[in-house]
Parts: C-alpha cells; sequence; structure tokens
C-alpha cells in the first residue's frame, strides 16, 4: 500500500465525512452517508482486501461518531465493514463492467440500500433499540439511496478524471 494510494483514500473519506457533517438531516434527524458514497469510490479505485479493510474501518469509525442515531457507533461499525466487504464482492464479480457510471451507479444505489439494511439490523440486534424496521427502510434507507445514486452520477466522472490527470496508480487507471 503505497503513501499515494493512503492519501488518496485519506481525501475520499475526509470529504465524505465533510459531506455528512453539513448535510441536513431529515426525519427526525436522519441523513443520507455520504462517507459511504465516497467509501464506495475508494474501493472502485483500489478493490484490494487490504485496503477496502481500512477504507471500511475509517469510514465506520466517522459515521460512528458523527452518528446522529442513538447508539449509532457500534451498528457503524458493522454496517460499513459487512457493506464494504460484499461490495467488493459484487465489483470483482463485475470487473469488467464495474468502472462504468452506469454500472458504478447501480452498485452504489444497491449498496446503500445494504448499508441502510445492515445498520438498521445491527442497532436492532446489538443495542436492542427499538425501532420501526420497515418504516425507517422507506423513509431514510430509500431516500438516501437516491440520494447516494444521484450523487455518485455527479462524483465519480470528476474523481476519475482527477486520477487519470494526476497519474494515480489505481484499478481504474491500470484497467
Amino acid at each position: 500500500m503505497s503513501t499515494k494510494s493512503l492519501v488518496l483514500m485519506a481525501l475520499l473519506v475526509s470529504t465524505g465525512a465533510a459531506l455528512y457533517v453539513v448535510i441536513p438531516g431529515f426525519n427526525g434527524g436522519m441523513k443520507p452517508d455520504f462517507m459511504l458514497t465516497m467509501m464506495f469510490v475508494g474501493i472502485l479505485l483500489f478493490p484490494y482486501a487490504k485496503h477496502v479493510f481500512l477504507l471500511a474501518a475509517t469510514t465506520g469509525i466517522l459515521s460512528g461518531l458523527f452518528s446522529t442515531f442513538p447508539g449509532g457507533f457500534l451498528p457503524n461499525i458493522v454496517d460499513k465493514l459487512i457493506t464494504a466487504f460484499i461490495f467488493l464482492l459484487a465489483v470483482q464479480l463485475l470487473k469488467k463492467y464495474a468502472s462504468r457510471l452506469p454500472a458504478v451507479i447501480s452498485l452504489t444505489a444497491a449498496g446503500t440500500l445494504l448499508s441502510g439494511t445492515i445498520f438498521l439490523s445491527a442497532a436492532i440486534l446489538l443495542i436492542g433499540a427499538e425501532i420501526p424496521f420497515l418504516p425507517l427502510v422507506l423513509t431514510v434507507v430509500l431516500p438516501a439511496m437516491v440520494l447516494n445514486a444521484i450523487a455518485i452520477g455527479f462524483i465519480y466522472p470528476i474523481i476519475m478524471t482527477l486520477v487519470k490527470r494526476s497519474k494515480f496508480e489505481t484499478a481504474v487507471s491500470a484497467a
């Protein structure tokens, strides 16, 4: 793992954290997780287990620290670790198409839905939260899925252009 790749992953995570902090909450303070979107970009750029673990752990800890969900620290860490490796598996299975924008948007939408479902399930199982699962999926997770899909549609082409111009060695530049 090179210093350049660590710096790029740190920039992605910090950009996601900044977006997460400034985006206003809805439905009782719940908000879409743009750190998740940037984690997905990081996985697309560096689809290797050690990179994914680092991205997932960092994103999970920061998401947990910034979480407005009561007791959301541990569920965020569990959610990001599981989601990241399932997302990595999907990227590896779709290796030929994974860097194309329609596939990136679809993977992000599916990953956000998976993440939200895992987060709510972990909150119920780990902290015993008595939350209305289906209403939260419908009112928070699905809107977050749409917002993340739209966001990645704008963000991903910009990041790819910057990565190619800067001559970073990533999975996308190697393809």
